[in-house]
């Protein structure tokens, strides 16, 4: 695949444009378009994480709480990538910042089940708030079988990252 280079502007160097395989598929614009807002939410976290006092594993952490509820260590670990001392460090630091707490598993009494606080959750909610009144403004904008195939190539992608975890 060649690189994709555009005409350079007068005075802007030819480096300056994007180097990235020149699309020749409609997945291969969409896998250029998702990396690109995934870059930015990326970054939008790590500025949240910085205004927090938090690092970005922590920001993901309290994500996946968020959309999944009080889960195990174990489960975190394997939702995040993060090994059992990764998991502890980063559940150490949050529940001495008080985002979160951990409580009796009734399901498994020999483990644990971290939940979110949720005084720390409003607190972080308020970082996320414009960004999401963005996406609701922009994705208004979309008729109703966009939105669905939009949440079709989501739940596609996810079920196929979690059948290649599982491997």
């Amino acid at each position: 695949m060649a690189a994709r280079r555009s005409k350079p502007q007068r005075g802007v160097a030819d480096t300056d444009a994007p180097t990235y395989p020149e699309p020749i598929t409609q997945a291969d614009r969409v896998i250029i378009e998702m990396r690109k807002f995934i870059t930015a939410a990326v970054l939008l976290n790590a500025r949240i994480a910085e205004k927090l006092g938090l690092t970005m594993t922590d920001v993901q952490v309290i994500s996946v709480l968020q959309l999944y509820g009080p889960s195990t260590p174990s489960r975190l670990g394997a939702a995040t990538g993060l090994s059992s001392g990764g998991v502890t460090v980063a559940l150490d630091r949050l529940e001495k910042a008080s985002y979160i707490r951990r409580q009796p598993n009734p399901g498994d009494r020999r483990s644990l089940l971290i939940a979110l606080v949720p005084s720390a959750l409003a607190k972080l909610a308020k970082y996320f708030e414009s960004a999401n009144a963005a996406a609701r403004k922009a994705l208004a904008k979309l008729p109703e079988r966009d939105l669905e195939a939009v949440f079709r190539f989501f739940e596609t992608m996810r079920e196929h990252r979690d059948a290649e975890q599982s491997k």
